[in-house]
């Protein structure tokens, strides 16, 4: 069975719809929903566009992502259509972090969106980040120098609307033309729907895009300096227990600034 196949199916079944009530809201014959759920045939393009509109996925996701792990709340809607957000968790049901490896980071714009090759990413937890969607992303190149180098590591949390984000504050942007950017960005000119990317190093000029260009974004919570290590040092597993380090690190001082708040 085809995913188009299995992902008809499963999307059907997370609208609680039998494949009648599912063939009338959609205006496709019993019989042919049977088809194609089983595999026995594809849809043809103008039934694709149809489920598209129905179920707000694009065309492209319905027939390349297995959708079958995706739940109803693993959607965000962009404009009029909702595009797949992977979220993991771990045996508490507490969210964890996907740590975007200098390996992964290469293909994740085809695979950002797609459960597959998230579920593929390593993972780990800090209990010191608020809660939300959190994510670790390789740095490259020296155009944040020098507070972030080449090789460190961004923890950044999911932001679900590009018009929330702070003037003069940091974020991961991921866009078709760029792939995953790391900027501060600036909002002078948010009113007309464009946010202006700058680098710390200011021999990088800035330059601005439009909101709708804007796959992703995350903003800035946690930088790990991991540069000045050798390459050959550097591996998810290296990078996890530096970021438990941290966070037990962290843990640490606040409870020493308890103790002494209460002394």
């Amino acid at each position: 069975m085809g995913k188009i196949a299995k992902n008809i199916k499963h999307l059907r079944s997370l609208k609680e719809l039998t494949q009648e009530q599912f063939s009338i809201e959609v205006d496709i014959s019993k019989s042919r929903v049977g088809s194609y759920e089983e595999g026995r045939s594809e849809p043809p393009i103008d039934t694709l566009i149809q489920l598209s509109d129905f179920f707000k996925i694009p065309i492209d996701a319905l027939v390349k992502n297995d959708l079958t792990l995706a739940e109803e709340d693993t959607f965000i809607d962009i404009g009029n259509q909702r595009v797949l957000f992977p979220m993991r968790v771990d045996e508490h049901n507490e969210n964890v972090i996907e740590v975007v490896t200098k390996e992964a980071s290469a293909g994740y714009l085809q695979g950002y969106s797609d459960t597959e090759f998230i579920a593929d990413l390593p993972i780990m937890s800090l209990d010191f980040l608020p809660t939300g969607k959190h994510r670790a992303f390789p740095i490259k190149g020296d155009s944040m120098h020098p507070w972030v180098k080449d090789g460190d590591v961004v923890v950044a949390e999911y932001m679900e609307n590009p018009n929330n984000v702070k003037n003069n504050f940091c974020y991961i942007i991921l866009t078709k033309d760029d792939g995953l950017v790391y900027k501060r960005v600036f909002t002078n000119d948010l009113e007309s729907n464009y946010l202006t990317l700058s680098s710390d190093n200011k021999a990088y000029q800035p330059y601005s895009i439009h909101i709708s260009e804007i796959m992703e974004i995350w903003q800035f919570k946690l930088n790990l300096c991991i540069g000045q290590y050798e390459e050959d040092e550097l591996n998810p597993s290296n990078i996890l227990s530096l970021m438990r380090s941290v966070g037990i690190e962290l843990k640490d001082l606040k409870q020493r600034i308890t103790d002494l708040e209460k002394n």
